[in-house]
């Protein structure tokens, strides 16, 4: 093998490191990313993620991952891939697995991947998925095998939106996020039975931290479903960035009003999967309300990925483009009307020209004879 290709081999073995901005423990690391940087191209190149909490505080890891113990596992990833608006889940059961079933809102796939390199994987209906243990040549070939040939999407992104995180398990430890590592450990027993499944099939991951994962991927999952919500919202702004200018320079709108009409509609539709669908972005799943210590899970990753900024951010943009919409529709309702005066004027005008062609003989001799008759009148008079 060559040198660049063992450079190359070695960066993507802990790329979730490199990528995340953390100091990878290997001997020069500055020279394998530079190697790598020289050798990708420029289009291959994943999108940058935006600077979230989980990212600014990703060092916070570094304790964990510079300090192996005898009871600690291997640092492995947790990848989240949305790749629709939405999925239709009972389209999904044909196409998942033996040992697949139900979990609370989600299918939960204990068991996928090739022996050696095999993961669990839990699919959320808001168009998310979130792979535990796979890698991501794996998680494509879910997409492929499971997703699209249920035909379960609904919108289908043209652009999938995705996260990484890594986990490792320790029973020695307290399960959490530190940083941008997930720690699989102890955790206490759920407070409802019910809430875990009635059989466990055959399982990579272990049974004891199951609802923490459904937790933690619950999460994840809501983070790169408000991100393509985020980017779908930029390209729609960006393609009606023209119009206030349009409107200074010319004084008239560049959008006709049934165009202005369907960009209104698509901010409608933006607000309602913000606010109004069953994945609301702000409330917590009811299922948390007799865990705490789940929620506790759930809401430390949505914290640690800000979604609540976020979700107040994309509804000022959605407010600001409907004000501006708004008036200009207003214009267009205004300028309407006014066409709609002249239109009115011009036919009684027509009309008139109409009766004076069809009658004006008759109107002209009525007047004649009205003429001569108050003549007579005025010389009788006058006799």
């Amino acid at each position: 093998m060559s040198p660049l290709l063992e450079l190359r081999a070695g960066f993507f073995k802990n790329s979730s490191c490199l990528r995340l901005g953390l100091q990878s423990t290997l001997p020069r690391p500055a020279l394998r990313y530079y190697a790598v940087e020289a050798a990708v191209p420029e289009k291959s190149r994943p999108k940058p993620k935006a600077a979230t909490q989980l990212r600014r505080t990703a060092a916070a890891s570094l304790p964990i991952r510079s300090n192996p113990t005898p009871t600690r596992g291997d640092i492995r990833p947790v990848s989240v891939l949305t790749t629709a608006e939405r999925y239709k889940l009972p389209l999904l059961r044909p196409k998942l697995p033996y040992g697949s079933q139900v979990l609370h809102e989600a299918w939960w796939i204990p068991r996928w991947g090739k022996p050696g390199s095999e993961g669990e994987v839990f699919v959320f209906e808001n168009g998310s998925f979130v792979c535990w243990g796979l890698e991501e040549k794996e998680a494509t070939r879910f997409v492929g095998e499971v997703i699209r040939k249920s035909r379960a999407e609904v919108d289908r992104l043209l652009d999938p939106e995705t996260e990484d995180v890594e986990f490792v398990t320790d029973p020695n430890e307290d399960t959490r996020l530190q940083g941008d590592l997930i720690i699989l450990g102890r955790n206490p027993e759920p407070n409802d039975p019910a809430s875990l499944p009635t059989t466990f099939p055959e399982m990579v991951l272990p049974k004891e931290t199951l609802l923490a994962r459904y937790s933690f991927s619950q999460g994840l999952a809501r983070s790169t479903a408000l991100s393509a919500l985020e980017t779908s919202l930029d390209e729609y702004l960006f393609s009606v960035s023209a119009l206030p200018t349009s409107l200074s320079k010319t004084g008239k709108p560049s959008l006709g009003r049934r165009e202005l009409i369907m960009k209104l509609g698509e901010l409608l539709k933006f607000r309602q999967g913000l606010n109004l669908t069953r994945e609301n972005f702000q409330d917590t799943p009811d299922f948390y309300w007799a865990e705490p210590v789940l929620e506790g899970y759930f809401n430390s990753v949505t914290e640690a990925l800000d979604l609540n900024p976020r979700t107040r951010l994309v509804n000022d943009k959605i407010t600001y483009a409907a004000e501006v919409q708004s008036v200009l529709r207003q214009l267009i309702t205004e300028t309407s009307s006014h066409r709609m005066e002249l239109i009115i004027i011009l036919l009684i005008a027509v009309e008139v020209v109409i009766c004076l062609i069809r009658d004006g003989s008759e109107l002209w001799e009525m007047l004649r004879d009205k003429e001569k008759s108050n003549v007579e009148k005025i010389k009788r008079l006058v006799d």
